[in-house]
Parts: structure tokens; sequence; C-alpha cells
């Protein structure tokens, strides 16, 4: 690390809505429900390929909404004083998205890219930045609210002058049911701070991410 960065904790801070606690995932529940779905849809869960399908999709769901038993916080808390210029922007782009939409269980896939204006010269690590994706990703979605759960994390917990974010994503609800759109593609941004009231550094920031 060099002369001009050093670790600090800063204080855990609870930016409204962005973060909850779920209690821990009921393991045999979920297999239960999944059996009675394949009952429903006219399967025999007791054949050879289906008998261990519950217990499979029970551990794949407690993996897929981990995001409701973390906080933006735990990632956001550690920060680095750079001893930069104070207009200096800080932007990661095309971090790689997996959710799942709340309207149907299905996945939605794509790329959020965040930049922001930091206080104070208060900057994260590049892995914490992509950490603080997941938390939200990692949860019964949309994209509309992930956007805006990402930048208000990053608003709050890391006190940032600005930030903007930008998801683009493939909605498998849109390609595989109902209207059959292969090639929709939805696109999502959020605003907050000097980004929200400045649309000239609203405008920087959102062409750094393309």
């Amino acid at each position: 690390m060099n002369d001009s960065m050093h670790a600090t904790i800063t204080p855990l801070r609870t930016p409204h809505d962005v973060d909850s606690a779920a209690p821990e995932v009921d393991l045999p529940r979920i297999e239960r429900a999944v059996r009675e779905i394949l009952l429903a849809i006219g399967e025999d869960p007791d054949r050879d390929g289906l008998v261990e399908t519950p217990h499979r999709v029970a551990r794949a769901y407690r993996d897929l909404f981990a995001g409701l038993r973390e906080h933006a916080g735990t990632h956001l808390r550690r920060v680095f004083e750079h001893q930069g210029a104070a207009g200096d922007l800080v932007a990661v782009r095309d971090i790689e998205v997996f959710s799942m939409c709340e309207h149907h269980l299905l996945p939605f896939t794509g790329r959020a890219s965040v930049v922001y204006l930091p206080r104070d010269g208060r900057v994260v690590g590049l892995s914490k930045v992509a950490r603080t994706v997941d938390v939200f990703a990692r949860r019964p979605q949309l994209q509309e609210r992930l956007t805006a759960d990402i930048a208000d994390a990053f608003a709050g917990h890391l006190d940032a002058r600005g930030v903007a974010v930008v998801v683009r994503a493939e909605h498998l609800c849109m390609k595989m049911r109902g209207v059959g759109k292969q090639r929709s593609r939805m696109v999502t941004t959020a605003c907050r701070g000097v980004f929200e009231t400045d649309a000239a550094r609203r405008a920087e920031a959102l062409a750094l991410l393309g």
C-alpha cells in the first residue's frame, strides 16, 4: 500500500430500506414446497431423476438468496483515504449480476456499473464494490429496486458526495414466457447526491458508465 492511502474503519450507517435481516434458511420447508410443486404440475417426485431435486433446489435457493442475510455496510465500512483531487470520480463497470425476479422467481442476468464521487478522499476496494452489488442481487428483486438499493448503499454507508448506478439486464420472464421477446434488455439508472442535482456532473458520471 502506498503512503497516500491507508485503511480506516468508518462507523456502520444504515440507509433506509437498503439492508434487511432474515432468519436462517429453512431447507426442509423448501424441500417440502418443491415436492408439492412437482406433484401440482403432474410430475412424480419419487422417480429417479427427481428424487433429489427438492434437496438440490433448497440448497440452490439458500445461495441464490444469500443477500437477505447480508448487509452492504459489512463491505462498505472499510475505506481507504486517497489523496486525490476533490472532483476525482471512481468507476467500476460491467459487474456481473445474477438475480431473481420477485414476480415469477425466474432469473435476470446482466451487468451493473457504479461511479461515485468520494467524500474527503474515502474510497473502497474494488472487490467491495462487486460484493455490494451481490448483497442486493442475491434477493428476490425488481431491477429498478436493485439499482436504487446499490446507489443508496454507497450514498449512505460510504457517504459518497455523488453516486450513479446503471444496470443492464435480460429477464427470463420475458424470454421464456408471456411475450417471448428474445432480444429485449432492460436498462435502469439511479443517481444520488451531486449527480442528482448537478446535470453536468450527472452527464459526466453516466458517460463513464457508457
